[in-house]
């Protein structure tokens, strides 16, 4: 049995996991240069990108648009020839073993690519022979039921709903079984409703083994989802962190309080900690979160005798870290 296909749709045993690779995608110096002509000039896409995604992850990789995403997904799963360097898909290299590289990645693009006229067995069906995955190892019904759609496995896909559809498309990405599934904005356009229930299919296929390379643009959606994230701009991997550790690069912290009274100055037992007076009644106090000066600072609003009427924290998110980082300096 081979690597691929030990890895399939449920988590390897015991005894399989030491046979498995660490890393599930590796790249090291990749580069791509796409050629000028007359009328454009030459575009560098890639420079030299260093990139571990670890075995068993839900792993996000961020950047805002032209920063180099869909190039590199787009070499990963062999569409696009790289200028230079090396990337590995589950220990395979895609140059020297393409085959088995390409075997172990299934992708699902922002596009639907969905023949209305089939349903969704006969697509997954055909999508498996192209594969060439031999019809006594087909699993398409096993399939279907993973992402919610058995019930429909025979009506036209014309039929289906927007989120019926988009998890169509990544039980497309799952028919020969890869261990690497990677979604390239998988919810652009889809309402909240349709994008839960599809997170929720994906979390189950990350749980039963599967290696999640995800990208987006709702940075919340990462921020939830991710155990690690990659922020990739100007071609350049900018920071590759544990999602934790990424959201504690930024310190900052903010405390309001909003009371009943209207004052003009802030009262002098506040005065110490700095707060912002905003509004007559509300006053923002700003610190570092790594100092938590909080039971001190509620000790001083219990001193200035205010009448709190409401109190709410706010930390910097992953839109916060993005922006700072991404941000072209001037």
């Amino acid at each position: 049995m081979s690597k691929v296909q030990q890895s399939n749709l449920a988590a390897p045993s015991a005894p399989d996991r030491a046979a498995l690779p660490e890393t599930a995608v590796s790249v090291e110096g990749l580069g791509k240069v796409y050629r000028g002509s007359s009328r454009m000039p030459e575009k560098v896409a890639l420079k030299e990108v260093d990139l571990n995604i670890p075995r068993g992850s839900l792993f996000g990789l961020l950047g805002p648009n032209g920063a180099g995403k869909s190039t590199l997904i787009n070499i990963l799963a062999g569409l696009v020839t790289k200028t230079s360097g090396q990337a590995k898909i589950w220990g395979y290299d895609i140059d020297r073993d393409t085959r088995m590289a390409r075997a172990s990645i299934g992708v699902v693009p922002q596009e639907l690519n969905i023949d209305p006229f089939f349903t969704p067995f006969e697509l997954l069906e055909l999508q498996a022979g192209l594969y060439g995955v031999p019809p006594a190892e087909r699993r398409t019904m096993e399939i279907l039921g993973m992402l919610g759609l058995a019930d429909k496995a025979k009506a036209y896909t014309r039929t289906l709903s927007g989120g019926m559809r988009r998890r169509l498309m990544v039980a497309k990405a799952m028919v020969h079984f890869p261990p690497v599934l990677v979604l390239d904005e998988p919810t652009a356009g889809v309402d909240i409703e349709l994008r839960q229930q599809l997170w929720t299919q994906v979390k189950a296929l990350n749980d039963a083994g599967t290696t999640v390379l995800l990208t987006t643009h709702y940075l919340e959606e990462a921020e939830q989802l991710c155990d690690t994230i990659a922020i990739i701009n100007d071609g350049e991997v900018i920071a590759c962190e544990s999602t934790k550790k990424l959201l504690k690069r930024l310190d900052n912290k903010e405390l309001s309080l909003t009371v009943s009274e209207e004052l003009t100055e802030v009262p002098e037992s506040l005065r110490s900690f700095g707060p912002e007076l905003v509004d007559g009644n509300r006053l923002i106090f700003r610190y570092r979160a790594s100092e938590s000066p909080v039971a001190d600072l509620l000790h001083a609003i219990n001193e200035s005798r205010l009448s709190v009427v409401d109190l709410r924290t706010e930390e910097a998110d992953l839109e916060d870290i993005f922006l700072q980082l991404t941000r072209k300096k001037s």
